[in-house]
């Protein structure tokens, strides 16, 4: 049987950033890499990349200018409210927007040149025994990361249930035309038609723009009507090559048994569930898990301890701040706040793309808005 001393099943950003981090802690650590597809690959996804997910990449040793390159800043972000309110502001620090067929292959790219080995394997078993675990009854690992998405095998492994639908987004994602006046501006317009709902465009750069939309699972909604609701909220929008996705929001993420199995991602539940944003979770979970992986049959334990400290008061946070969100007017008097102070903007912003908190000042000004 192959050994290596961590597997990590799924190549995208969060097995990439696991793997990045076990090397860069123990650089003689063999590290295999799983994925049932060969990079470059899509994945259903915004594309949207905040700074603050690039900072983590950065700390790993990842040559962020390489793996963003022909794809420009985008500086200012639009949010409009259910009720219509608008507000347009610049960001505290630009954002990008990198189509996920280049992004993954790049990321994993640099990865493998650190010595991570990859092999295309699609994971069906997973047998974990007090000293190892083992894949397939073909490869054994001191310790195994499952970041193989929305539909984790390995989750259900180990016996985590699926999140509820109350607490499971779908949306259907293209490619489209930048519509007029939205070039160089990330665009999040929300309704209160079948509420909670969103929809975006996020400019690459190059005349075209990452379009999608989303609700909830519990909706009952269906592929035509995901269609339509992107229509009917980015109207003129044309979208090509469009794809629906499952996103297990971080409201559902379970409490994870220790051990030597460890989660990370989307196979964490590990999802805005305000924006939808997910990579920036990716890379710090799987990160942290990359950190984790070093304790062996610990590394679970170890692996929560690191993602409570470093994501904990958020996750709370945004918890809240989606529970209180199911009141419309609760959105508009949020956005106008934004409107009147660039402040609150900023964390807003943070709240729904990075690892911000629910200040103080925020919930006043909405408070205020509210009269």
């Amino acid at each position: 049987m192959e050994h290596a001393d961590v597997v990590v099943v799924g190549g995208g950003p969060a097995g990439a950033a696991c793997a990045a981090a076990v090397r860069r802690a123990r650089p003689d650590a063999d590290v295999l890499v799983l994925d049932r597809t060969d990079f470059p690959r899509d994945k259903v996804c915004g594309d949207g990349i905040a700074p603050e997910a690039l900072d983590v990449l950065a700390g790993l040793g990842i040559d962020v200018a390489a793996l963003t390159a022909g794809f420009p800043a985008v500086p200012r972000l639009r949010l409009q409210s259910p009720a219509g309110t608008t507000v347009e502001r610049a960001l505290h620090r630009p954002s990008l927007v990198v189509p996920r067929a280049v992004l993954d292959g790049r990321l994993l790219e640099q990865v493998l040149a650190t010595g991570v080995r990859f092999r295309r394997h699609t994971v069906r078993r997973v047998t974990v025994h007090p000293t190892h675990v083992e894949v397939d009854g073909a490869v054994r690992a001191g310790v195994l990361v499952g970041a193989d998405g929305a539909e984790s095998v390995v989750r259900r492994a180990l016996g985590v249930a699926p999140n509820p639908p109350d607490r499971l987004a779908i949306a259907i994602r293209g490619y489209a035309p930048v519509l007029p006046g939205t070039d160089g501006v990330q665009v999040v317009t929300t309704t209160d038609q079948r509420w909670p709902a969103y929809a975006w465009s996020f400019p690459l750069g190059d005349g075209r723009a990452n379009v999608g939309y989303g609700e909830l699972v519990s909706g009952g909604v269906t592929r035509t009507e995901l269609v339509a609701g992107l229509h009917r909220m980015l109207p003129g929008v044309q979208p090509e090559g469009l794809r629906a996705h499952r996103l297990p929001l971080s409201t559902g993420r379970p409490r994870l048994p220790g051990g030597r199995v460890l989660l990370a991602g989307d196979a964490q539940s590990l999802i805005n569930p305000l924006t939808g944003e997910g990579i920036f979770y990716a890379v710090l979970s799987g990160a942290l898990a990359g950190t984790a992986a070093g304790s062996g049959r610990r590394a679970g334990e170890v692996h929560r301890q690191l993602l409570r400290r470093r994501l904990g008061g958020h996750l709370r946070a945004s918890s809240v701040t989606s529970q209180l969100s199911r009141w419309p007017v609760l959105m508009d008097a949020a956005v106008r706040a934004a409107q009147a102070d660039q402040g609150v903007f900023d964390d807003v912003v943070a709240l729904g793309l990075a690892d911000g908190r629910l200040t103080a000042r925020t919930l006043a000004a909405t408070v205020r808005g509210l009269r």
